[in-house]
């Protein structure tokens, strides 16, 4: 029963990964479509975050009344009946009434989850769920271009996602008795009889340096890989198409670095990896902004930081419940979850208005400040901890 259900969160960790990446696939033929401007992709999204937001911060009291399994198995569905709800969407107004539910679905599931896995399996199995997150992150983009290129349209690019989520969910709904004997298997008492508020959680000693940490490095992460392909293309005068190419190893590099770094998370303990991973981020944001005429450290550097940025997110969800007690985890990783969003969803949009009225030549100083950011914050919580201790 325990490698069932580890089967099953893995899959359920890929259909986190299989939406969040369809737009962004699918959204050059959609705007024509709707005969609206490009950007108004950001009104979309900005529904969808707004969603995540809300839903994450709620992550704690759905979670302790219904349960990881269903809130997980519930979440999957809304985000089917969404993708769904996108395919017959013909203007932009009917696509923004169903970022609600999208964006609702997505903070919830992943709260949860996360929580759920924290508190019942090992670090590695964190580090390699998430890596099953790019894999579906990776598999959406490819099946929305069969469906441009073989003239099935946006549309029915959505909906064999939304079908693929259906499956899901079904399997959800049927395994909901494994996930509740392995909680009475392990003998739970992290859901104390109320949720703690956000005011509450945010007086928890060092709570509010990992939200920082975890701010600093989804800004961090969502910039890195919005604006490559610009900074290449208009700073360093790389050809477009070698520009997104070589773009698309920072989430390679994400990828396969959680995969490795799964192997030894055990062993070397989050703590460890958080500040391996965010030194190892650093190492590569120099390397992307050395002032030399080949273009190989540039290239080299986003590499590196997309294997430095593998450990850290996954580590800092797995020691939540050691950091601040199994009893309140929930509530903490719903928290950190809207902070992380909120730094997604904010700081790269930032960079773009300093790219246009200063330089994009900024972009590996803006990328070093969240890093040191990120630096200074996790080793403010470790002192917090050890002092609590």
């Amino acid at each position: 029963m325990y490698s069932l259900l580890l089967v099953i969160i893995y899959i359920a960790f890929i259909s986190l990964g299989l939406p969040d990446s369809l737009l962004g696939s699918a959204w050059p033929v959609m705007y024509e479509q709707f005969d609206v401007p490009i950007s108004y992709a950001g009104i979309v999204t900005m529904i969808i975050a707004g969603g995540t937001i809300v839903s994450s911060l709620m992550s704690d009291r759905l979670t302790r009344k219904l349960g990881a399994g269903l809130v997980t198995a519930i979440s999957v569905m809304m985000t089917a009946v969404a993708l769904f709800g996108f395919s017959i969407s013909g203007s932009l107004i009917f696509l923004c009434l169903w970022a609600v539910p999208y964006g609702l679905g997505a903070g919830a599931v992943d709260a949860a989850l996360n929580n759920y896995v924290a508190l019942h399996y090992a670090s590695r199995h964190m580090s390699w769920l998430h890596c099953f997150w790019g894999v579906g992150a990776a598999v959406s983009p490819y099946i929305m271009s069969y469906c441009l290129t073989s003239g099935l349209g946006w549309n029915n690019g959505y909906r064999s996602v939304a079908g693929i989520q259906i499956v899901l969910t079904a399997i959800l709904f049927l395994s909901l008795p494994l996930w509740k004997r392995k909680t009475i298997a392990h003998n739970s008492s992290e859901t104390p009889a109320a949720a703690l508020s956000l005011s509450q959680a945010l007086k928890i000693k060092g709570v509010i340096f990992i939200l920082f940490t975890f701010f600093g490095y989804c800004a961090l992460e969502s910039t890195t890989g919005l604006w490559a392909s610009s900074y290449l293309v208009r700073y360093r005068g790389i050809d477009a198409e070698t520009a997104a190419r070589f773009a698309s190893l920072f989430f390679l590099g994400i990828t396969f670095g959680r995969f490795l770094s799964g192997f030894i998370a055990d062993k070397v303990g989050d703590k460890r990896l958080i500040r391996f991973g965010i030194i190892t981020i650093m190492f590569g944001i120099v390397l992307v902004g050395l002032p030399i005429g080949s273009n190989i450290t540039v290239l080299l550097g986003l590499v590196i930081i997309g294997l430095g940025c593998a450990p850290v997110f996954p580590s800092i969800i797995h020691s939540t419940p050691t950091n601040f007690g199994k009893e309140n985890s929930q509530a903490i990783i719903g928290i950190q979850m809207a902070s992380a969003y909120m730094g997604s969803t904010f700081m790269p949009p930032l960079f773009g208005l300093i790219a246009d009225h200063i330089s994009i030549g900024l972009y590996p100083i803006y990328l070093m400040f969240f890093a040191i950011l990120m630096l200074l914050m996790s080793e403010r919580l470790i002192r917090a901890i050890t002092v609590k201790e």
